[in-house]
């Protein structure tokens, strides 16, 4: 049986809800303070959740990572706890890309218009 993709959706939101929320209140690793979930991708049988994370400093992103492998249990365990499913997901953390691809894309576009100015000026 097809299983619909709003369900799929839905518990894509909750778990990245959830998460951001225990990463907040239920962990103590200060690594973790400015981590944040951006999105969640669960596969067709919902046995495993990509989750993608960004950090507010890019420097702690080691740091960041080192300490969400670390946790993965403690944060399925707590996931188990709370939602409403008869098997958790596996988990993976990976780095989202999306806001320095953006970034870099941005300044792209913004050298070569400061570029156009100063040959539209000479």
């Amino acid at each position: 049986m097809q299983k619909s993709p709003f369900k799929k959706e839905k518990l894509q939101d909750q778990i990245l809800t959830e998460i951001n929320r225990i990463l907040r209140t239920e962990t103590s690793d200060q690594r973790l303070r400015f981590v944040s979930i951006t999105k969640v991708e669960i596969n067709k049988d919902y046995s495993h959740a990509k989750v993608f994370w960004d950090t507010f400093d890019s420097s702690k992103r080691g740091d960041a990572k080192e300490a969400l492998v670390k946790s993965k249990g403690r944060i399925r365990s707590l996931l188990a706890e709370i939602l409403t499913l008869r098997k958790v997901p596996a988990i993976s953390f990976d780095y989202d890309i999306r806001f320095e691809a953006e970034k870099h894309i941005t300044d792209i576009l913004e050298a070569e218009k400061n570029k156009k100015n100063s040959v539209d000026e000479e």
